[in-house]
């Protein structure tokens, strides 16, 4: 089981490189962090963008940019929309999001013509954390694509974070279906959702995890808390993965976790034809690369 993003890199480095596939590469965190990519020898890539941008901002990082395959695109859509095309045409294993808007690279994936959406597919956003004062790596979405998921969307959550867990060498993940509390409220909607999921993965409808809930997310992770509450369970105190009810309770876990503690945090949109890289745009270099690597490691 993979328990450090040092191991993430390990494993990269035995199997064959990806291709990256960058969509307005203009920033020096995103040519920053494809550069150590493709020196730590995962990737290889395609910028698209700007390419005296590009070359200025290597020039100023000292980065090499004979390194990476420049497609001139000055204008920010266009740009996406070309990436993801590439993507789309299996001349690229991963996409990943450069100084273009989300609301703009979003649009691209979802292009009816050449985007990287599925028939009936549902896109979500899986983030992986590892925490100096966790045992262990945490998996944990939706933080950044759905608002507020239905039922159906939650189901499909949950299977993406077991994906993920089962790529990082979790034979059976615990997936904890996380609400304000661990009691059962029928006038909360997070509590009902979780525990239909919950009584789901009983049933074997989801398959290949143990999933519990509703449970507040002391207790899906701390076993004094567990204790204290009674909630028992396989899930309890010990979740690998965490399915937040909406994009506000995730998305503030995602950003607190990155600014107090001193934690490595990786972010992806899956659902897609291909994994692509989707990390905000105050997220570290670090970030980023660790973003890539995920994004590598689930690549097909």
């Amino acid at each position: 089981m993979i328990t450090t993003f040092e191991q993430i890199f390990a494993l990269l480095k035995s199997r064959p490189k990806k291709r990256l596939v960058a969509a307005y590469a203009n920033d020096s965190h995103t040519i920053g962090a494809v550069s150590m990519a493709i020196d730590g020898g995962i990737v290889d890539a395609t910028l698209v963008g700007d390419e005296a941008t590009i070359k200025k901002v290597c020039h100023e990082e000292d980065i090499d940019f004979s390194k990476f395959n420049i497609i001139q695109e000055s204008d920010e859509t266009k740009a996406a929309n070309k990436a993801v095309e590439f993507v789309s045409k299996g001349e690229g294993d991963l996409l990943m999001k450069g100084l273009c808007s989300t609301d703009k690279y979003m649009r691209a994936i979802l292009n009816k013509e050449f985007g990287l959406l599925p028939p009936k597919g549902i896109l979500s956003h899986v983030s992986l954390m590892k925490c100096n004062s966790f045992y262990k790596m945490l998996i944990f979405g939706d933080i950044a694509v759905i608002p507020a998921p239905d039922l159906n969307q939650k189901v499909a959550i949950c299977n993406y974070l077991i994906n993920t867990a089962r790529a990082l060498g979790i034979e059976k993940p615990k997936v904890a279906i996380i609400a304000a509390t661990e009691q059962m409220s029928s006038g909360m909607q997070a509590c009902v959702d979780a525990a239909i999921i919950s009584k789901m993965g009983d049933r074997n409808q989801i398959k290949g995890a143990y999933v519990d809930g509703p449970m507040a997310i002391d207790v899906a992770i701390d076993k004094e808390a567990a204790e204290i509450k009674k909630v028992s369970g396989v899930v309890a105190a010990d979740a690998d993965c965490l399915l937040f009810p909406n994009i506000e309770a995730g998305n503030v876990f995602y950003k607190t976790i990155g600014k107090f503690t001193n934690s490595q945090l990786a972010a992806i949109v899956t659902g897609a034809k291909a994994p692509c890289v989707l990390s905000s745009r105050g997220d570290t270099t670090e970030t980023k690369l660790n973003s890539i690597a995920l994004a590598a490691l689930m690549a097909k």
